[in-house]
């Protein structure tokens, strides 16, 4: 099944999505997060199915498919390490450390954009960069499990964009934390959430989803590559984002940028310079995965950053 959120004369409902493109509208106007914890959501939709169709995609306005509990992505891509590295370090080749586990980071779980929403400049930016992954959405509680056990864990997958601000993700990773800021402004995700087995046909023997993804900036494809590219499995990160912790439901995990133009600064760090240029007001970015959907955002002014002072170098006084 395929859930959207969306808003519709002034309410907010989620729907199963009919393979027409109309909507079948949940029962008491529940949320994605809500179903999604209280383990109901594949009943929830078998109930929605039997209800007359309402709306059509085109005539509403697609939401996030879900608030996150928590937002994790993941790096699970050999080719952008090697563009990005270059782009963004000055360094070149793949760390050996990169191998030993699928590293992530969290990001903002309050920063998530629908669809089709436009998405301000980060403040002080100059260099906004999209960047193309696949996220899978935890759907049950877990706590040190196996890959195997991970994927009974999983409930869903969506489109995931990472939208990053390269200016200020290079100067705060000097600091040797990070990123921060430069992923803090927005991440979009949808069109929808497309339930685990409706993608079980893309798997390949490996237990990778062969999925095409395809990136656009202004109508012009930039970057094509696949989602079994992967490194990891998603069972084999959300193991081991559950080792000596829990995933919980509604947990976000992204697979990290694909390669081959999944973002602009790999294929800056290829080319050795900026071409195409970094994003800017009016630029429209469309992100598209085969069988979940298309995001497509476009690029707005954000607002001016609040002024701080440098830090103070201090006495180190002691008492």
């Amino acid at each position: 099944m395929r859930f959207a959120a969306y808003e519709h004369r002034h309410q907010r409902q989620v729907a199963v999505v009919g393979e027409d493109g109309h909507l079948h509208p949940v029962p008491g106007r529940r949320t994605l997060t809500e179903l999604i914890t209280g383990g109901a959501l594949l009943e929830a939709g078998a109930t929605a199915l039997d209800v007359p169709a309402g709306p059509h995609v085109s005539e509403v306005r697609l939401l996030s498919p879900l608030l996150p509990a928590s937002v994790r992505d993941f790096v699970t891509f050999e080719e952008h390490v090697e563009g990005v590295r270059r782009s963004v370090d000055g360094a070149s080749g793949v760390p050996d450390a990169w191998y030993a586990a699928p590293t992530f980071y969290f990001t903002n779980p309050h920063a998530v954009y629908g669809p089709y929403d436009d998405i301000p400049m980060p403040p002080g930016s100059q260099v906004l960069d999209f960047e193309l992954e696949v996220a899978a959405v935890i759907g049950r509680e877990g706590r040190d499990l196996t890959p195997e056990q991970a994927r009974e864990h999983i409930v869903g997958y969506t489109v995931f964009n990472d939208w990053s601000a390269r200016d200020l993700q290079s100067a705060e990773m000097k600091v040797g934390l990070g990123p921060c800021k430069g992923k803090d402004t927005a991440t979009t995700l949808g069109p929808y959430l497309v339930t685990a087995d409706e993608l079980e046909p893309y798997r390949d023997a490996e237990g990778f989803l062969r999925l095409a993804l395809t990136a656009e900036v202004n109508g012009q494809v930039v970057g094509k590559d696949l989602l079994s590219n992967m490194s990891w499995t998603f069972e084999e990160m959300v193991a081991y984002a559950s080792r000596g912790t829990r995933v919980v439901p509604g947990d976000v995990l992204g697979s990290g940028t694909c390669g081959n133009g999944g973002c602009l600064a790999e294929l800056w760090g290829l080319r050795g310079e900026r071409t195409p240029p970094p994003l800017g007001p009016g630029d429209t970015v469309s992100l598209t995965v085969e069988g979940i959907g298309t995001l497509t955002n476009t690029v707005i002014p954000g607002v001016d950053p609040v002024p701080l002072p440098a830090g103070r170098r201090r006495s180190r006084e002691r008492p």
